[in-house]
């Protein structure tokens, strides 16, 4: 209920004389026709004050951005601001006396119709305003997720850059304390709108007239679909087989085996995102299918296939040994002879993250062929193909062109979605993708020639013991502090303190800044895999060593891209201090 709290705003000639006044509480009164009309003084846009703004036929212009509102209802005429918050106001023996209380409040309703306009309008305070709204509503993330995901599926870019972040925070999101979730939610949700701007909607195909046939015969017909680049051809399949009750877990499959069969399509980049969007779709539920899924076909239409490129043919034919190994494993067969002894003994991980890391291809397509025939669990390891590929980023050395950071950063998120995919399917085709990110990472190797130094920790323990994980972002307000950042972290990590504010810390150097696609990648990729490495400690000897590599490769990556221009966490945290109703302008 409204309180029936008064405050006088004094005599009203007074008030005519003077135009406009703000008075306790924080409210803005004006002269307005006979009477006169209260609003919350403070610009719902960005809260700049409206006692210093203009009234002219009842209409209240705020000064600083031009938005404009009905000086009664509070009501505003531009979209990309909200509407104010406006007070009753009654007249008493010539005294203005004004309600304390506004006459309406924001609703979660209101507050998830604001997300929506501000996603359909790619207008970043607008959702910056609602997530801080519904996320202090008691609103759960998943909820707040599945409103970006639904829009962002909907529009004709299909999946891309801007729902893989969304998805990807979202995994993310119970690493980080509150201001940090707000945070990861408004990136994601603000990229999703980015690349949705200006598109029209999605309109999905339908399904075919009958859903009769086997979800067997339909992932076969979805396989020849995408073999001959037939994206619109794939969506009919894939709706048929989503109308025909086929799980979550066929549905990953088919697609997923369709995927796989031409090498590391678009640079590992269809494979991450199908991931994602399975990973989505998890999380927010099988009846979002529809919509989720049918967004990844566009990927389909022209994907590159890197078995059609010179540097996987020459100087060294990688196609033609892949190709045939892929056969000899459907026919069960080892790839070289008297091969079952050697897995009486405990498969060697160390060695074999070397072996990845090495210069004979051929050699590691033979040895992960017999692991496979010999029994080892494929997500073991699509896990070790994860480590050296982190290797590569902690060994990548500044003096490579900047660039270059791109091509590790890329092995390693596609070896994680790999990775996050195989230990959930069992489906023997899928292994294929295992070879390729063994490839990605042998073709990575110039980029650690020479080797970047290890980690100098020695300067920076005396400090940890001190100081809290805020020094390291005071680390990264400087440019191309990559050592620095890695010997901070390794320092860190050698200390004993808490993980858990590291990996908030290295979540906050992520959000703060105006982060591009492929660091928000890094930070999910690296604190999923050290999760999965940590749920192993004291079951294997490998596994300390590489959780800390994710963590030490993750700083590394996120200092060479720091800092930025920060313009969207500045504006998360105006979103937030006007929610809690603080004064952002001295002037009030």
């Amino acid at each position: 209920m409204r309180t029936e709290e008064w405050i006088s705003a004094g005599a009203l000639e007074q008030l005519r004389s003077d135009g406009a006044k703000v008075i306790k509480g924080g409210i803005a009164v004006f002269a307005h026709e006979d009477g006169a009309a209260a609003v919350d003084n403070r610009c719902p846009h960005l809260g700049f004050p409206l006692h210093l703004g203009s009234l002219c036929d009842g209409i209240l212009t705020c000064h600083w951005h031009h938005a404009r509102f009905d000086v009664c209802s509070g009501g505003t005429l531009d979209p990309w601001a909200d509407d104010a918050l406006s007070h009753d106001v009654k007249i008493e023996n010539g005294e203005v006396w004004v309600n304390a209380a506004p006459r309406r409040t924001m609703t979660i309703e209101k507050l998830n119709k604001r997300l929506q306009e501000g996603l359909e309008q790619n207008i970043g305070i607008v959702i910056a305003k609602a997530v801080v709204g519904l996320i202090e509503a008691g609103v759960s993330e998943d909820e707040i997720v599945r409103v970006g995901i639904l829009y962002g599926t909907s529009q004709s870019s299909g999946w891309g850059s801007g729902l893989t972040i969304l998805a990807a925070m979202r995994n993310v999101l119970p690493k980080l304390d509150k201001s940090g979730r707000i945070l990861a939610l408004y990136h994601g949700l603000v990229h999703v709108a980015r690349a949705g701007a200006g598109r029209a909607p999605r309109r999905l195909l339908g399904s075919l007239p009958s859903a009769d046939a086997s979800v067997k015969r339909l992932a076969e017909w979805y396989r020849n679909c995408v073999e001959v680049r037939d994206a619109k051809g794939a969506e009919k399949v894939l709706l048929t087989a989503i109308a025909a009750d086929a799980s979550p877990d066929q549905l990953a499959d088919m697609m997923l085996v369709a995927v796989t069969d031409h090498f590391y399509l678009d640079g590992g980049h269809t494979f991450d995102f199908h991931n994602k969007a399975f990973e989505t779709l998890e999380a927010i539920g099988p009846d979002s299918a529809e919509s989720i899924l049918a967004a990844l076909t566009p990927l389909l239409s022209n994907p590159s296939r890197s078995e059609e490129q010179h540097h996987w043919q020459s100087p060294v034919d990688l196609v033609t040994p892949l190709k045939q190994t892929f056969e000899r494993l459907q026919r069960g067969e080892l790839s070289t002879q008297d091969q079952s002894e050697s897995f009486n003994a405990p498969f060697d991980e160390e060695a074999f993250v070397e072996q990845l890391l090495g210069d004979q291809p051929l050699a590691t397509i033979r040895q992960m062929a017999d692991a496979l025939q010999g029994g080892i669990d494929p997500a073991r390891l699509a896990r070790l193909i994860a480590l050296a590929a982190a290797e590569r980023i902690v060994r990548f050395h500044t003096q490579n062109d900047f660039g270059d950071w791109l091509a590790v950063l890329h092995t390693f998120t596609y070896a994680h979605a790999v990775h996050e995919r195989l230990l959930r399917s069992k489906e023997p085709l899928l292994h294929r993708a295992l070879f390729y990110g063994a490839i990605a990472i042998y073709h990575d190797r110039f980029l650690n020639v020479p080797r970047a130094p290890k980690p100098k920790k020695d300067a920076y323990m005396k400090g940890i013991a001190e100081a809290p994980t805020e020094d390291l972002l005071s680390l990264l307000d400087r440019r191309q502090q990559v050592e620095e950042a890695a010997g901070w972290v390794t320092a860190y990590l050698d200390s004993g303190c808490d993980h858990t504010a590291l990996l908030n810390t290295l979540g906050h150097s992520l959000l703060r800044e105006d982060a591009e696609f492929h660091s928000f990648q890094m930070y999910e990729a690296a604190i999923a895999e050290y999760d999965h490495w940590r749920a192993l400690m004291g079951t294997e000897s490998l596994s300390e060593r590489a959780a800390d590599t994710m963590l030490i490769a993750c700083a590394r990556y996120l200092a060479a891209h720091a800092p930025t221009a920060r313009e969207m966490p500045h504006t998360a945290r105006i979103a937030w201090r006007l929610h809690r109703g603080e004064k952002l302008f001295e002037s009030e």
